[in-house]
């Protein structure tokens, strides 16, 4: 028996990877984050499949979940959004599943920053603008964030900003950046991206609060900051150079 940690992706029922898709098509058990996982993605469940959301569950009942799973010689498949390497509550339930001797895989999946960036038409790393790209987020009720892990740190390396699980926070992202990047700086937020219902909001560090203000928010959105967000007048890349030469183009 085995537990499939399963990235579903951003929303979109299509936006999983082939692999994750026929692990659950293969397993009797499915777990699933009902509160931010589309219940589309349980299309790919087998008839009779066992399914269930545990959006109001404890991890000691997730953990009793997997022990009848394991007792039944049933695999389960463990829909988590996004991808499972950030923010997605994977590492507790290994560490117990370890403790228990179950086996376990992970399986990535989109995370939601690129379907939001895909949805504004944008690549966030742009040649002398921004080449680096920072996933974070502010501290919050189920994890505070560590010391040394601030907007303010972050923010003066001049990077682009991903910052997730903030919306709530919004003026506190606006005040600790605006000195950082400008009140002038471009501004994107992606709510439910890949979801039917997705929005967009495009402004400033110095507009951005009343224009939520006017479009409310609650929740499952990316607040995007940075240069790169709005950048045009930019050099281009010296990859498809006529006189840059690498391996796969010898130089004329």
């Amino acid at each position: 028996m085995t537990v499939h940690f399963i990235g579903a992706g951003p929303g979109a029922a299509d936006l999983i990877t082939v692999r994750g898709r026929d692990l659950i098509a293969r397993c009797p058990v499915c777990l699933y984050a009902g509160s931010i996982v589309s219940p589309e993605l349980l299309q790919y469940c087998p008839p009779g499949a066992r399914i269930i959301d545990t959006a109001p569950m404890s991890l000691d009942a997730i953990e009793a979940e997997y022990l009848r799973a394991a007792n039944a010689g049933e695999d389960v498949a463990r829909l988590h959004s996004g991808d499972l390497s950030v923010w997605s509550a994977v590492a507790e339930q290994i560490r117990r599943l370890e403790r228990l001797g179950i086996n376990y895989t992970m399986t990535p999946g989109v995370p939601a920053f690129a379907a939001a960036a895909s949805a504004l038409g944008r690549e966030l790393t742009i040649p002398a603008v921004a080449q680096s790209l920072v996933l974070t987020r502010v501290s919050g009720r189920a994890s505070p964030m560590p010391n040394d892990e601030t907007l303010a740190k972050f923010g003066a390396t001049g990077s682009t900003l991903a910052i997730h699980l903030a919306i709530h926070a919004l003026k506190q992202v606006v005040d600790e950046l605006t000195p950082l990047y400008g009140a002038d700086c471009p501004v994107a937020i992606v709510v439910k991206a890949s979801w039917p219902d997705e929005r967009i909001l495009r402004s400033t560090l110095a507009d951005i609060e009343a224009t939520v203000a006017a479009e409310p928010i609650e929740r499952t959105a990316i607040i995007f900051v940075g240069r790169s967000l709005q950048a045009h007048d930019f050099r281009e890349s010296s990859l498809y150079d006529p006189v840059y030469q690498r391996r796969f183009r010898g130089k004329e």
